[in-house]
């Protein structure tokens, strides 16, 4: 089967990594039926703060999956969650969206964004309020793979992964989305080894707002374009390269805003970044190792808590979180070991908004798997049986 992507939204090298070796699909299930009484997934159902500052009541969460895909989803998972447990209840799904395979919102939270990863590439506003598709815009190039909302709330950011290519749209007051003001192309450098062309995986804002940049696994480059918050456009101020071969994927800075953690996929390795902020500049260091010894494992993702001393990394052919303690300010990563993820493929992670919990969506086995997380040692404890989700390629907790 090829690895580049198919016309009518086919299959891409992202699905095919994520469904070899026999991994079996599960069937489609629906997530139930949401509460007659309230709507957890609108921003003033979150729940209220207790007397410890920390949240009481259900709070939303949501999970992409694709659509286009046997025993996929029928769109976003609707859920909810416990803070305290951690436990998942689901609550529906809001159809309408294919391939919604990687989901952000807008720093209101009254918005909820989401690719649509196909051929014909496009990104789709949502509001959870009431379930109202608010529209779709084209990205410009084919399967959308990432997309982030830019600190302002003004513009959206997302990257083509067949494409290579990155595209900004703005935002409107009404959380839709406006036509395309910027597409940028990786022209350069030339593919790395084995790859066929450029490949965008990822799009963030440096930690100032300044700054955009795009991790490109074909390329094994990270590009930073300064952002022009009035246009909308997007003008590159540097290249960052890894190794040959190494296949960056997925870049997440500390909260100092001086280091960035880069997880490259193809070599198995993630390195500690230096950023200067004031040029945009990154500078990749040495590559370090995941803690899962030899094997094909495709690290996906990296965290960093809130007060830059744990980083967590997904290991999808290893099946576990990394733990690492971060050091030195932010400069250096000591590996920690490692903690089973409970599930088949962890495509993606992401910490609940107080830190506490930490959720992994497992692809191959279609579940949610939820963890504690030690603030003092950077421990994870499972919380419960992992949800059942089809295809879970992302989970969003709010």
């Amino acid at each position: 089967m090829s690895e580049d992507a198919r016309a009518g939204g086919g299959w891409s090298r992202r699905r095919f990594v994520g469904a070899v070796a026999g991994a079996a699909l599960p069937a489609s299930a629906a997530c139930g039926t949401p509460p007659a009484t309230r709507t957890p997934e609108a921003p003033a159902e979150r729940g209220s703060p207790t007397a410890a500052g920390r949240p009481s009541g259900p709070r939303p969460l949501y999970v992409g999956t694709y659509t286009s895909v046997e025993g996929g989803g029928t769109g976003i998972g609707l859920a909810t969650y416990d803070p305290a447990t951690g436990r998942i209840t689901g609550t529906g799904t809001l159809t309408g969206v294919t391939d919604p395979s990687y989901l952000a919102v807008h720093p209101d939270g009254r918005t909820l964004y989401a690719v649509n990863e196909r051929e014909d590439g496009a990104v789709t506003a949502v509001r959870p309020a009431d379930r109202k598709v608010l529209g779709s815009r084209g990205t410009g190039g084919a399967a959308p793979c990432h997309l982030s909302v830019h600190p302002s709330g003004r513009w959206l950011l997302s990257a083509n992964y067949t494409s290579g290519s990155v595209a900004v749209h703005p935002i409107e007051s009404s959380g839709a989305l406006g036509e395309r003001t910027d597409l940028v192309t990786h022209s350069t450098p030339a593919p790395g080894p084995g790859q066929d062309g450029p490949h965008a995986h990822q799009v963030v804002t440096s930690p100032d707002g300044r700054h955009v940049l795009a991790v490109d696994l074909g390329t094994d480059t990270v590009h930073s374009y300064l952002l022009d918050q009035r246009k909308g456009t997007l003008r590159e101020v540097g290249q960052a390269h890894t190794r040959p071969g190494a296949g960056p994927r997925h870049l997440t800075f500390h909260p100092g805003g001086r280091y960035a953690y880069l997880a490259n996929e193809v070599d198995n390795t993630v390195a500690v970044c230096a950023y200067d902020p004031p040029t945009g500049r990154l500078t990749i260091g040495e590559p370090q190792p995941t803690g899962t010894g030899g094997g094909t494992n495709y690290p996906a993702q990296i965290l960093v808590t809130a007060d830059g001393a744990y980083a967590f990394l997904a290991n999808r052919g290893h099946n576990s979180l990394a733990r690492y303690a971060v050091e030195g300010d932010g400069a250096r990563l000591r590996l920690l070991g490692t903690v089973a993820v409970a599930g088949d493929f962890p495509r993606q992670i992401a910490f609940s908004p107080d830190g506490r919990l930490l959720f992994a969506a497992n692809q191959r086995s279609g579940s949610v798997s939820v963890f504690h997380v030690d603030g003092a040692s950077g421990g994870l404890r499972l919380a419960g049986e992992p949800f059942a989700s089809p295809v879970a390629v992302c989970a969003l907790p709010l």
